[in-house]
């Protein structure tokens, strides 16, 4: 799932925070080197697969040229 936050700078979630990096890098098109990443959460399980579970979440920044 992705927000946008402004053109710079977009919000990402997945199970993992690696998940939420390469889903990053496949929206956006580019290779993970151009990114940086800031983790915001990271994701957490629920207890023996009760409720509780949340996705982690990143904001990526495209590294200017």
């Amino acid at each position: 799932m992705v927000k946008k936050e402004n053109k710079n700078r977009l919000e990402f979630y997945g199970t993992s925070v690696d998940d939420a990096v390469q889903k990053a890098a496949k929206e956006l098109n580019v290779p993970r080197e151009t990114l940086t990443v800031k983790v915001v959460s990271e994701e957490k399980k629920g207890l023996f697969g009760m409720e509780g579970e949340k996705p982690a979440k990143i904001i990526v920044f495209l590294k200017k040229k």
